[in-house]
């Protein structure tokens, strides 16, 4: 064996390095975690809850990832964009914006007709909407000037300027004698309006008839309906109109026998 104060020292030297390896391991094994989570850290997440079909909504989509990518959000790399689409079934709205809670989105995105099941949902996480009926009305927010809550958009104020455009069908239409009226009854906006309608219709002298929508399945019922009953029709757009192939057909016949379609999607005010 060796000895003598040559072997103690180079032994000595041995210990040192492997205590230098040793420390530098760990510090590696306690650096590649954390770098390993920088790497995979969440990016700000959008939670889109679309009322139809991905590719009814292609060009609405394509403008909205258009703008965020003007305004310095580039999905996959600044943001996150989760999708959810409901086909044009209301019964849908609740389990989607359920699960976005649970995904812990930062902000969801979806129209007025989904943003009560939003809401009931979450009183924390913002909720925006392209575009609302009536949010007040329908209890969305608390005014147009002080929306408060977590809840924010533009308001079409359809039911407030449905009287006018009843007005501007007649102008358009003076031997208007009959006028149907195409309504959601499960979307209290629609009703909202509705009443407008009626109320508009009634100072005109004309004669209303309201065909009731409760599901896609009701659209080509109503449509039979109303042959040979009505001059005119009045109605709102729905996730319907644009999500079953039945409707399309339907508002095709429509235009081509010349009736007369007013739908309020023109006048927006944010809230």
């Amino acid at each position: 064996m060796q000895s003598g104060p040559g072997w103690r020292g180079s032994n000595a030297t041995r210990s040192i390095e492997t205590t230098r390896v040793h420390h530098a391991a760990r510090g590696a094994a306690v650096a590649w975690p954390i770098a390993a989570r920088a790497q995979q850290a969440k990016l700000p997440t959008i939670g889109v809850l679309g009322l139809n079909t991905p590719s009814s909504q292609s060009q609405w989509t394509a403008a909205f990832v258009q703008r965020l990518r003007e305004l310095g959000w580039t999905e996959g790399r600044t943001i996150a964009i989760e999708y959810r689409w409901a086909e044009g079934r209301s019964e849908h709205y609740a389990p989607f914006a359920a699960e976005f809670v649970r995904l812990k989105v930062d902000v969801i995105v979806t129209p007025g007709a989904a943003v009560a099941a939003a809401n009931q949902a979450t009183s924390i996480i913002p909720i925006v909407f392209p575009m609302a009926g009536d949010p007040v009305g329908t209890s969305l927010v608390a005014s147009l000037a002080r929306p408060g809550g977590n809840v924010t958009g533009l308001s079409l104020q359809r039911a407030d300027l449905a009287g006018k455009r009843i007005e501007l069908l007649r102008e358009v239409a003076p031997d208007l004698r009959r006028l149907g009226v195409l309504v959601n009854v499960g979307n209290r906006s629609s009703v909202l309006e509705l009443s407008e309608v009626q109320t508009a219709a009634q100072t005109l002298g004309l004669e209303l008839t309201s065909f009731e929508l409760r599901g896609a399945e009701d659209i080509s019922p109503a449509f039979e309906a109303m042959k040979g009953r009505i001059d005119a029709l009045y109605s709102r757009p729905s996730q319907w109109f644009t999500s079953t192939p039945p409707a399309s057909t339907h508002w095709r016949s429509v235009r081509a026998c010349r009736r007369h379609t007013p739908i309020g999607n023109s006048s927006k005010q944010e809230v």
